[in-house]
């Protein structure tokens, strides 16, 4: 938004929308979440922790706490098949980390930023 001068006007971002986006950024501030995020995004469709500990290479157990943060920002969502756990991206999170992403860096978001 521009002031009558032309300058851009002074306003912060609402703290919620900033506490929200420092959620999905401390996120993706690890490589293994990234590759996960990746992996499941690129294969689009739900993915049982065995399936991905294979992909990534990594203990089980680090895999599943990598999982439960990609779960609480919901990047990731989790789903039971029996006794077992099915993850899949949240497309509509992870399309609205660009977005979030430009607004950020003081670029206006290329489209509305959806629930997540």
């Amino acid at each position: 938004m521009n002031d009558r001068r032309g300058g851009v006007v002074d306003e912060l971002l609402d703290r919620s929308t900033a506490q929200q986006y420092a959620s999905w950024f401390r996120a993706l501030a690890d490589p293994t979440r990234v590759q996960i995020v990746e992996y499941l995004a690129r294969h689009a469709r739900p993915m049982s922790v065995g399936e991905i500990v294979a992909a990534v290479g990594l203990a089980q157990s680090t895999v599943s706490q990598h999982l439960k943060i990609l779960t609480d920002v919901r990047f990731v969502l989790v789903e039971a098949v029996g006794t077992a756990r099915h993850y899949r991206i949240n497309d509509a999170c992870v399309d609205c980390f660009p977005s979030a992403a430009d607004v950020v860096m003081g670029r206006p978001a290329p489209h509305p930023i959806g629930a997540c």
